[in-house]
């Protein structure tokens, strides 16, 4: 377990991370879980949140890609900063060095906030890169929201509003939604009308409401063990 990660396995809380690549409906499927009790953890609007006027991810973004990226209220133009970083790989790692760190202490806080409110808490974090990044350890389940490439792009140009080439660009940009296949723990096909994904759902959330009550057993288990043998080196 990676040193500092407030992980589920520590405790009875069951961490979740939902992933999947652009335009699948990880933000559908987390809504939900949210409906079923999850509490939601947004890598987005962590994003959106440390990239705020003048907070050090912001300023490193200026630094970085000039002035042009801001609209007149100094917030930054995702769209604009997005168009750039996503035409040039080496400029989305850039973006990626300066923007996670913050994000990824954010996401720590706000974990920890949830536990001390619901230490049986089941809690997912909506998080694209979650495994381009190699964050897989820090989860206690990968749920991958899967839709097929050719779905995906259609979605960006009825969507979106994107031209073919600019469908095709986005999704090449990130690892393939077939490649991320191996690294799930749980698949929610999203292809289909809203009715088959709910139901998925609501199955999966019996697995889960499972697998927190399990843990939260375990979690006793070893701590009454450790008190056990406290008691007897005391003595």
């Amino acid at each position: 377990m990676p040193e500092g990660v407030p992980c589920g396995r520590r405790g009875a809380m069951l961490n979740v991370g939902l992933t999947g690549s652009i335009s699948c409906g990880k933000s559908t499927v987390a809504r939900m879980l949210e409906g079923k009790g999850a509490f939601i953890i947004d890598f987005d609007r962590l994003a959106h949140d440390v990239e705020e006027p003048d907070k050090p991810a912001w300023r490193g973004i200026v630094d970085t890609f000039g002035p042009d990226v801001l609209r007149e209220d100094r917030t930054i133009d995702r769209a604009r900063l997005g168009t750039l970083v996503f035409a040039d790989r080496r400029k989305l790692e850039k973006l990626n060095e300066i923007v996670h760190p913050a994000v990824f202490e954010a996401w720590r806080r706000s974990v920890e906030e949830i536990r001390g409110v619901r230490p049986d808490a089941i809690v997912v974090s909506d998080f694209p890169l979650l495994i381009e990044l190699g964050k897989q350890n820090d989860y206690d389940v990968i749920l991958l929201v899967y839709i097929p490439p050719q779905e995906q792009i259609r979605r960006l140009i009825l969507r979106n509003g994107y031209s073919p080439e600019e469908a095709i660009q986005r999704v090449n940009s990130q690892m393939s939604i077939e490649d991320k296949i191996d690294f799930a723990d749980i698949i929610v096909n999203n292809a289909g009308p809203r009715e088959q994904t709910q139901a998925q759902i609501d199955k999966i959330w019996t697995q889960l409401l499972k697998k927190e009550r399990l843990q939260r057993k375990s979690a006793a288990s070893s701590f009454q063990t450790g008190t056990i043998h406290k008691e007897r080196e005391v003595g």
